[in-house]
């Protein structure tokens, strides 16, 4: 007996096009996937949007084909494939996937278990999906990029964390905050956006609308030691290597086409890109770090020491909500991470290309 349907909703599109065109993001009913050796296929409950999900949108035109985007979601295990040994059916999961295979904005997913963590047992669902994408960016960052030694509350300096109040910076700063001894200092520049900053951790709060150099004198008489870079490096590099102290280290994750790096020369000043798809791009032998991450993640969750940085969500999981939620992120006045949860009715959903598979 067949305990899943051959077809589900989900959300996709399928060329580039502004997010106030109606086509922009479409429901269709598309086939239930089918696990790999290694996969889970996991019935989604809730997904988070991210810059990500924009951005590939607007830059990445499938020339007709339907595209499903997503990659922060919450759910429970259906199926496995037959080399899984992390998860049986039943477990409940969050997890940010893989750039390169079919995104979360379906009822049904297909991901690989390497990359999945235990949903942590205090959130619920929709709590636990604003959180995969953005810790995982957020620990490789603070912990394999900057080397910072996490559960080493003696290890001191100071951190400039920019947009503190955004998807990564709200979780780098509760990271850095409950994991090291340093001094954190976040970047905000509106009201609503301090006040997220600060009950995140920072330990200071500086506009990242006015000159950095002269506002970190003032919070960090001693200058500092790393920056953890989610937008503007380009445009603040050079008050980086002015503020930063001798080998001081930067990382970034965001876009940009060019860095006058010379300037962090004679400082010594290392520089390093995070990008947390790039285990899962690759196939990295070590894919399955992503893995314990999240565990370990879940486990400070559940311990009381990082809390959610879900703020809104906007209802169901159907196309006219994502819609809303792309264009809040293309705005840039998003504060945490925005969600959506259940599905519309799913009768709704019209059927695309291609035959169904069963499960």
């Amino acid at each position: 007996m067949n305990p899943h349907p051959d077809t589900m909703p989900a959300v996709a599109y399928r060329t580039s096009l502004p997010i106030d065109d109606p086509a922009s993001l479409e429901d269709l009913a598309q086939p239930v996937p089918e696990p790999g050796p290694h996969d889970l296929l996991v019935r989604v409950e809730a997904i988070a949007v991210n810059p990500v999900d924009y951005k590939v949108r607007q830059n990445a035109d499938p020339g007709g084909a339907p595209r499903v985007l997503g990659w922060d979601a919450a759910g429970t295990v259906v199926a496995v494939g037959e080399q899984v040994t992390l998860f049986q059916p039943g477990d409940d999961v969050y997890y940010a996937g893989a750039l390169d295979r079919p995104g979360a904005n379906s009822r049904f997913h297909a991901v690989d278990e390497r990359l999945v963590g235990p949903k942590p047992a205090t959130l619920s669902f929709t709590e636990a999906a604003a959180l995969p994408l953005t810790a995982l960016t957020a620990w490789e960052g603070l912990f394999e990029r900057l080397g910072l030694r996490h559960g080493d509350l003696g290890q001191t300096g100071t951190l400039l964390v920019t947009a503190a109040a955004g998807g990564v910076g709200s979780i780098a700063t509760q990271l850095a905050r409950t994991l090291t001894g340093l001094t954190v200092v976040g970047t905000a520049s509106r009201p609503a956006s301090v006040e997220f900053a600060r009950r995140m951790g920072a330990h200071h709060v500086i506009d990242h609308h006015r000159p950095l150099v002269e506002q970190l004198a003032d919070v960090a008489a001693g200058g500092i030691d790393h920056v953890f870079g989610t937008a503007g490096t380009d445009r603040n590099l050079a008050a980086y290597a002015e503020a930063l102290n001798p080998f001081g280290q930067i990382v970034a994750i965001d876009d940009f086409d060019t860095l006058e790096i010379g300037a962090l020369k004679a400082k010594s000043i290392s520089f390093h890109w995070e990008f947390m798809y790039t285990r899962s791009m690759f196939r990295t032998p070590d894919q399955a770090t992503q893995h314990r991450i999240l565990a370990q993640v879940a486990r400070l969750v559940d311990a009381g020491l990082i809390t959610t940085t879900a703020t809104r969500d906007l209802g169901p999981i159907s196309a006219a909500n994502l819609r809303e939620a792309h264009r809040l992120l293309e705005s840039g006045t998003a504060i945490g991470k925005t969600t959506l949860t259940g599905w519309a009715v799913e009768a709704n959903a019209r059927p695309a290309a291609g035959s169904a598979r069963r499960v």
